[in-house]
């Protein structure tokens, strides 16, 4: 966090300079075998993990093995020193294809059935095919809330957790990318050799886009529930990848868009 000074204005005509805190946002350079694959901006604080996620869910990597070592790499020409470097331990690259998809930004360039079918050359459909009961899913978000401590102060950050099927929280990330909270997450767990997360549920903070489905299913997360909407390409693509997608997850109620009988009612 930053501490800043502003000025807080009030419509019945008070005027104070206070102080207030905000969410860090500085750029991270993600390099493989010293090239470099992605810049994204991110809050600082989990980088490897970031850079593990990262590669899992491009396909890159998928056990611990894969990575020989993750390090931080100071440099005279990036001002904030935010560089990685991952060192693989025998993953094959396809460099065209991971340059490309990157740098074009997540799904430029491809659209619908086209992006959904380019996904699943890399990731199988999901498997799983326990039941979790409305209720539990439903005190999720009260459990996120509860720790996330750097949005209760600054109110900038999207959260990602993780839980197991008895409501447990067993790992938090926030971030000011909903894809790198995410990406934290697989990270995480890439590092202590629990993937795939056949037997979790995942909850987001923000809205699900067709990247944040992507990103569960390179991870094999059955169940993906959100606090806001998903996009139309988010449903079709939990369809296909046999994911139950939950949506606008608040207080009592939820929107169950795909593969319902994952929930009891």
């Amino acid at each position: 966090m930053t501490e800043v000074r502003v000025r807080k204005v009030s419509t019945t005509g008070g005027v104070n300079e206070v102080s207030d805190v905000t969410a860090r946002e500085e750029p991270l350079e993600i390099r493989v075998e010293g090239r470099s694959v992605a810049v994204v901006m991110r809050t600082p604080g989990h980088d490897e993990e970031l850079a593990a996620g990262f590669l899992v869910s491009e396909g890159v990597v998928q056990r611990p093995r894969d990575i020989l070592e993750v390090s931080q790499c100071p440099s005279t020409n990036n001002k904030h020193g935010n560089i990685v470097d991952v060192l693989l331990g025998g993953a094959v690259v396809n460099w065209d294809s991971l340059t490309r998809h990157v740098f074009s930004a997540s799904s430029c360039g491809l659209c619908g059935k086209t992006s959904i079918e380019s996904v699943f050359q890399q990731f199988p459909a999901v498997k799983g095919d326990w039941q979790v009961s409305a209720k539990r899913i439903a005190e999720l978000p009260d459990k996120l809330r509860a720790a996330q401590e750097t949005f209760s102060k600054t109110g900038g950050l999207h959260a990602s957790g993780l839980f197991d099927l008895e409501g447990n929280l067993l790992v938090l990330r926030e971030d000011v990318g909903r894809h790198n909270a995410l990406d934290k997450i697989l990270g995480y767990a890439l590092q202590r050799d629990l993937l795939p997360l056949d037997r979790h549920i995942l909850l987001v903070s923000g809205r699900v886009s067709f990247e944040i489905i992507q990103k569960a299913l390179a991870a094999g997360i059955p169940l993906l529930a959100a606090i806001s909407a998903p996009s139309s390409l988010a449903v079709d693509f939990a369809q296909e990848a046999n994911q139950t997608l939950i949506g606008f997850l608040r207080g009592e109620t939820m929107n169950v868009y795909t593969h319902p009988r994952r929930v009891l009612n």
